[in-house]
């Protein structure tokens, strides 16, 4: 569980950085935002199949 919830949080948060470069023209933010919403769903994925297993993963 602690997995998806960090999980929300990285993808919450690279959402805002990906937005907010975007909005301001900043590449660098928005590449930044990018990568932690990608580690978001990375940490999401391990979540899940750590619920599947019992959490022994």
């Amino acid at each position: 569980m602690i997995d998806k919830t960090k999980a929300a949080g990285n993808k919450a948060a690279g959402a805002t950085k990906d937005a907010v470069g975007k909005a301001t023209d900043n590449k660098n933010l928005q590449a930044e935002g990018k990568a932690q919403k990608a580690k978001g769903a990375a940490q999401n994925a391990s979540g899940s199949v750590k619920g599947a297993m019992g959490n022994k993963v």
